[in-house]
């Protein structure tokens, strides 16, 4: 089963900036197919942006797009989620993880989808 290991959140404000990390031991990015989640406090988790690596084609949820930027990097193994004009509604809790499809239009996770990471923490102040 795969660990994926989120990184790079903090306390920001309002209008402020952050770049979020995804990586995981024994899985290549190159092929892969990543999503991007949050949660919000006391709210079901939510997929925010996919990127499939080897077609490059990449999704957002509507309340993301123009803001955050979804990228990979072949030399690093690793997902990013660059997130821009941060809002006190992007706060939460990050998480990534590997998905059967990523299209323009949405994701589908992948049937034996195993256990979610730890996360990584974002608070964004007004």
């Amino acid at each position: 089963e795969v660990q994926f290991e989120e990184s790079g959140g903090g306390l920001v404000q309002a209008g402020g900036s952050l770049t979020l990390s995804c990586a995981a031991s024994e899985f290549s990015f190159d092929e892969g197919v990543i999503g991007w989640f949050h949660q919000a406090p006391g709210k079901e988790r939510e997929g925010i942006s996919c990127i499939n690596v080897e077609r490059g084609t990449k999704y957002y949820l509507d309340s993301v797009k123009g803001r955050f930027t979804i990228s990979s990097d072949s030399a690093k193994n690793k997902v990013y989620l660059q997130m821009n004009n941060l809002r006190p509604e992007d706060t939460g809790v990050y998480f990534c993880a590997d998905l059967d499809v990523c299209s323009t239009s949405g994701f589908v996770m992948e049937a034996d989808f195993g256990a979610w990471g730890q996360g990584t923490h974002v608070t964004v102040t007004s």
